[in-house]
């Protein structure tokens, strides 16, 4: 049951940045490690297919991250990338340790208490800064569930389930 994707979106390209062709990707996940390791990335263009592209060099630049890609040396040259997102070959992920994982496959996941109450599916992920957010959502109703070890007890990823145990008054109207 599990639909791991090979390729992971990781980021869109927001803008242009300078005249040297750099570009300013607006991270999704908020943690900027993993893009920065990338000596190759992907975007999708408008009809949907995937290229390749080698990074040149990577920053940091406030809450954005710039990222130069060779033979790309102009504003001119890189203009068209401007708002295709960023992905990267699920291979090229850092290893996860036990109870982590990757936004994109949790997204869709089943979302039930531990009662056996189906919630929804999980459609949407906030990042914080203290703990991520879930966002569930189920015929018109939207539940934000904490990310916290206490209220998910368990990710089945090849069943597609997510388990939780609601503190008192979360899933109240």
């Amino acid at each position: 049951m599990s639909k791991r994707s090979e390729t992971i979106l990781l980021g869109k390209v927001v803008a242009t940045h300078g005249i040297k062709g750099q570009l300013r990707i607006a991270v999704y996940s908020g943690e900027f490690e993993t893009i920065l390791s990338l000596s190759s990335l992907m975007l999708k263009g408008p009809d949907g297919r995937m290229e390749t592209f080698e990074v040149a060099a990577s920053a940091v630049h406030g809450k954005k991250l710039l990222v130069a890609l060779k033979g790309y040396g102009s504003i001119d040259q890189v203009q068209h990338l401007v708002g295709r997102e960023l992905y990267a070959t699920r291979s090229q992920m850092p290893e996860l340790t036990e109870g982590e994982f990757y936004w994109c496959d949790l997204l869709g996941l089943t979302v039930m208490t531990l009662e056996g109450e189906l919630l929804g599916r999980l459609a949407d992920i906030i990042a914080t800064g203290s703990n991520d957010v879930y966002v569930v959502k189920n015929d018109g109703r939207e539940y934000l569930i904490p990310a916290l070890e206490d209220v998910v007890l368990d990710i089945d990823l090849d069943k597609g389930k997510m388990t939780i145990s609601p503190p008192e008054g979360l899933l109240d109207l």
